[in-house]
């Protein structure tokens, strides 16, 4: 076991030195532990890599704003123990993690299985939501109910001492890696990419998940196009956990075979072709090539007066700060009259201001909301106090805020905004039964 640095990972390695290295990454909530019945029968086959995500496990808490920024931090710790191409096997975020890998590094990559797994995890919405409880409840909320999204009833019935478990790992995990690991599955979405993974690919789902189910699994072997599917009787989200054996058989099998194949593949050239060698399966552009292109777009880069259309930059904020179900019935409403208003303030509302680096989302969310108390716009505040508490504001905050316009605005119109925004505090933060 190893506690590393900033840009790295909390790790540990099972099994003998001169195997080959085959990784696991945990779900969201998890640590390395997840993983424990199946390290017997591993280890018999390759030295296994387990990692906890930041904050998670006691590993320490630098949250990661991405899965790519994750799967980076992997690299490094590997790189740092002179692991450079290895099997993984990912449940949940760490599904999506391993995808990652697959499509950014696929040359680090030889065999891959995906475990509850999804190209694009729920909405953006549903995690930012899950964001605001933790900012405003803590996890104990999401720990609580954290055992009916893992496990069937009756394993959860029969095991008492594992739902226990499950609720104390979700409940020690340090809330704001928790809430940063939420937003990155927000932002997480891999549907269009998916023809490009060129690994084998086992997927995995347990028959009754119903996080990241069956259908999901079915995209992405529908997508992936060296994949096939595995549905494990009797499990919900957690499948290693319920039926260990079944789930560590299915790995064994996959790697054992997937493996082996990718490597011979790899080595063995087609008639009149010459073997590849390590270094030449590797691409690299030539230099000239590299200058060539740099010289091509040099022209274009630094003329000052051509500025890109800030209309997508517009959306994708708009989207991520008030959310999609709101945008997308401000969209749906539009018509010949006011669709040309919605493209006014998705291009320079959101494109341009909201998108300037000068104020962080926090900050910009403060100045609005003081902005609509003093306006009286109480329709429009009742979403940006929604939009607040997705940036990051707590409760807390947001009755500062308005204690501050009740001086500077006046206190009937603050009277008001408390009214508006303490109804949609009590509806956001109040977690779901």
């Amino acid at each position: 076991m190893s506690e590393t640095p900033k840009n790295t990972l909390q790790y540990r390695f099972d099994g003998p030195e001169d195997a080959p290295v085959l990784i696991l990454g945990a779900s969201l909530g998890t640590t390395w532990h997840m993983w424990d019945r199946q390290i017997p029968d591993l280890t018999r086959h390759w030295r296994v890599f387990r990692f906890d995500m930041p904050g998670h496990g006691g590993a320490p808490a630098h949250p990661c704003g991405s899965v790519g920024e994750l799967a980076e931090r992997l690299l490094a710790t590997l790189d740092e123990l002179g692991v450079q191409r290895f099997g993984y096997a990912g449940c949940a975020f760490g599904g999506a993690i391993g995808a990652e890998l697959a499509l950014r590094h696929p040359e680090r990559v030889a065999s891959l299985a995906l475990i509850a797994a999804s190209p694009r995890f729920g909405t953006a919405d549903e995690f930012r939501q899950r964001g605001v409880i933790v900012r405003s409840n803590g996890l104990d909320p999401i720990a609580r109910s954290a055992p009916e999204r893992w496990f069937t009833p009756g394993f959860a019935a029969a095991q008492p001492a594992i739902t226990d478990w499950a609720v104390q790992m979700v409940r020690t995990t340090d809330p704001g890696c928790y809430i940063a690991a939420c937003e990155a599955l927000a932002a997480f979405d891999v549907r269009a990419e998916l023809g490009r993974i060129g690994v084998p690919t086992l997927v995995l789902v347990g028959s009754e998940d119903q996080v990241t189910g069956q259908g999901e699994a079915r995209t992405l072997v529908a997508g992936i196009p060296d994949s096939r599917l595995a549905v494990v009787p009797g499990a919900s989200h957690l499948a290693p956990v319920e039926q260990p054996a079944a789930v560590t058989d299915l790995l064994v099998r996959h790697f054992s075979t997937a493996w082996q194949e990718a490597h011979q593949a790899a080595i063995t050239p087609p008639p009149g072709k010459p073997a590849l060698s390590p270094k030449s399966m590797t691409p690299t552009a030539p230099v000239a090539a590299v200058a060539e292109i740099a010289a091509a777009i040099q022209p274009e880069a630094v003329v000052g007066t051509v500025r890109n259309d800030p209309y997508e930059a517009g959306m994708k904020v708009r989207r991520e700060v008030l959310g999609d179900a709101h945008v997308d019935r401000a969209l749906a409403a539009a018509d010949d009259f006011s669709g040309d208003f919605q493209e006014l303030i998705t291009r320079y509302a959101w494109g341009e201001v909201w998108n300037r680096p000068g104020l962080d989302r926090r900050s910009r969310s403060c100045v609005t909301l003081t902005a609509l108390v003093a306006g009286g716009h109480l329709d429009e505040l009742a979403f940006h106090t929604r939009a607040a508490l997705r940036n990051g504001l707590t409760p807390a905050e947001i009755k500062e805020v308005l204690l501050q316009a009740a001086v500077y605005c006046g206190v009937p119109a603050a009277n008001s905004a408390f009214k508006v925004a303490q109804a949609v505090i009590r509806e956001e933060t109040t977690p779901q039964e």
